[in-house]
C-alpha cells in the first residue's frame, strides 16, 4: 500500500476487514483509482487511500452535530437492518432499515399522510378504542394493518420535514434513496464497496459493506463524530449573531 500504513485510523479499519471488496469483475469503474490490487480474484481496497476520505465524510458528519440537522439512516440490507436502526436511535434520528418505499423523499407529503395515519390508528388501539368500534375478526384486520404500516413507516415516525443528510449503507443496493436525495439536493454520506460508484454521494465511506464488523465500526464513527458535533453546537441565535458580525 501507499505510505503512512502505521496511522492508527488505517490500522482499525485494517483490523475490521475494511480494506475487502468484491471480485475484481464486479468492480465499478470509479473505484479504480482506491483498489491496491487483487488477491484471489478479490480487490483489496487501499485503506491508506480510503482513510482519509473516511476523515472528509466525518467532519462534515461532525458539522451535521454542531448545528443540530436531521440525518436520515438507510438500510434495507437483511444483516444490516438492525446495525441501522439502533445506530439512529442512538442519536434519535429517523430511519429506514427495510425496503426503500420510491417516493419516500421525492413524495414525502404523501409519507407524512400514511405516517399520520398510522399515529392515529395506534392512538386507537392503545386508547382502547378500537376494542369499542370493531368486532374481533375487524380488530384483527386492524392491527394487520397497524403491524404493516410500522413496517414501512415506524422508523420515520419522528420526521417532520426531509432530512438535511443522508446516510446510506450500501449505495449500490439503496440506490433509488441515493437518487431520490441528488434529486432534491440533500447530501449523502455513503458506506460502500468496490461495486459502488465512487460519484454518486457527496461524501463516500469506502470499505466493506458487506461485512456487519467493519460497517458497524463505520457507524459508529459517525455516530462519535456527530456526537463530537454536538459538543460545540451551533445554536439559532449564535448563527444570527455570527451572521451580523461578518
Amino acid at each position: 500500500m501507499s505510505q503512512n500504513t502505521d496511522s492508527p485510523l488505517v490500522e482499525a479499519l485494517f483490523k475490521v476487514g475494511a480494506h475487502f471488496g468484491f471480485s475484481r469483475s464486479r468492480r465499478h469503474a470509479t473505484m479504480k483509482s482506491l483498489v491496491y490490487g487483487s488477491k484471489n480474484k478479490t480487490d483489496i481496497l487501499d485503506l491508506t487511500k480510503t482513510a482519509p476520505i473516511l476523515e472528509t465524510a466525518l467532519t462534515f458528519v461532525r458539522g451535521l452535530g454542531a448545528h443540530g440537522k436531521t440525518v436520515l439512516f438507510v438500510g434495507g440490507k437483511p444483516e444490516m437492518k438492525q446495525l441501522v436502526k439502533e445506530t439512529a436511535e442512538a442519536l434519535g434520528m429517523p430511519y429506514v432499515a427495510g425496503r426503500w418505499l420510491g417516493g419516500t423523499l421525492t413524495n414525502f407529503n404523501e409519507i407524512k399522510r400514511r405516517i399520520k395515519h398510522m399515529q392515529e390508528l395506534i392512538g386507537e388501539r392503545d386508547t382502547g378504542a378500537s376494542a369499542k368500534k370493531y368486532t374481533k375478526k375487524e380488530r384483527v384486520l386492524f392491527d394487520r394493518e397497524i403491524n404493516r404500516l410500522e413496517e414501512n413507516f415506524l422508523g420515520l415516525n419522528s420526521m417532520e420535514r426531509l432530512p438535511d443528510a443522508l446516510v446510506i449503507v450500501d449505495t449500490r443496493a439503496e440506490s433509488i434513496a441515493v437518487s431520490e436525495a441528488a434529486t432534491l439536493g440533500i447530501p449523502v454520506v455513503g458506506i460502500m464497496n468496490s461495486d459502488c460508484d465512487f460519484s454518486a454521494v457527496q461524501y463516500p465511506i469506502v470499505g466493506n459493506d458487506a461485512s456487519k464488523e467493519a460497517v458497524s465500526f463505520f457507524l459508529a464513527q459517525i455516530v462519535e463524530g456527530y456526537r463530537e458535533g454536538t459538543k460545540g453546537r451551533v445554536l439559532p441565535t449564535e448563527e444570527a449573531t455570527v451572521a451580523v458580525k461578518g
